[in-house]
């Protein structure tokens, strides 16, 4: 088995999932999510890894494949994760088709310049009561996705495949966002893509010894009311209005910079030539 490229420099596009909302796993709680996972796990094999995470919670894709884009193809790092198109999808009236032309263009820009990229497309969303009516347009832009994959010659992680994101454990409370856990699996999951797995398969595919908590029907409609109040009714009205969670922010790690400070790069670089030697 051929030994897989060293990643030097990663740059993550996308939306808030990128971000890592509500993996409040960071120094001080600060959000990680499964791109800043990723890029840990990739920095602790070379002492000179540099990241940059372009996203922004709300982005659409023509800011993903615009302005992130553009940086990153000024860039040109040996690694790209692409997760773009939610935003977009849950739109009224968007049309899937097209919006699967822009996500090509898109990503056919990446590969063109000669770039690795790994898209993350859309989860299942059947077991969330209101956003599984969008389970089906999901499924198509998903099938897109695959598509493009295919065409470009683009990897793929799929987290509608990943059963272990159909467990409610996965996620934060607002069911719109990963949790620590969510984030860790598909972190996992794409390292294991990459050639440079975090654990075993089963970190990633089975990480529960036991299945969900059974909750009666009666706290089930109960807690799905107190949801929609809380967190999907301001969802649905600041799209209806045009608006976004993500408007005046700015992506936490804005430049491709060294992800180590420049004492653990000389003690990483200390450790790597004794080992050689």
């Amino acid at each position: 088995m051929s030994r897989p490229d060293v990643i030097r420099s990663y740059v993550a596009i996308g939306d808030s999932i990128t971000e890592g909302i509500d993996d409040g796993s960071g120094p001080g709680g600060a959000y990680r999510g499964f791109a800043d996972r990723l890029a840990d796990h990739l920095g602790s094999f070379t002492p000179d890894f540099r990241y940059a995470n372009l996203a922004v919670r709300g982005r659409r894709m023509r800011h993903i494949f615009g302005e992130q884009t553009e940086q990153t193809l000024e860039w040109r790092p040996d690694l790209v994760t692409v997760l773009a198109g939610g935003n977009d999808v849950l739109l009224p009236g968007r049309n899937l088709d097209r919006l699967g032309e822009q996500f090509e263009r898109g990503i056919r820009r990446l590969r063109d310049a000669g770039l690795r990229v790994v898209i993350v497309s859309g989860h299942d969303t059947g077991w969330i009561p209101v956003l599984r009516y969008y389970r089906g347009r999901i499924a198509v832009f998903s099938m897109h996705m695959r598509a493009v994959a295919e065409r470009t010659g683009a990897e793929i992680v799929d987290m509608w495949a990943l059963t272990s994101l159909a467990d409610p454990r996965a996620w934060s409370e607002d069911r719109l966002h990963m949790n620590s856990d969510g984030h860790q699996i598909v972190a996992a999951r794409i390292a294991d893509l990459l050639g440079v797995p975090m654990g075993s398969r089963k970190d990633w595919e089975d990480p529960w010894d036991t299945p969900p908590r059974e909750v009666p029907r009666i706290l089930r409609r109960r807690e799905n009311r107190r949801w929609a109040r809380q967190y999907l009714v301001p969802w649905l009205s600041r799209r209806a209005m045009g608006r976004s969670s993500g408007d005046g922010r700015l992506p936490k790690r804005p430049a491709l910079d060294y992800l180590h400070d420049e004492a653990t790069r000389l003690r990483m670089a200390r450790a790597l030539d004794e080992g050689v030697g």
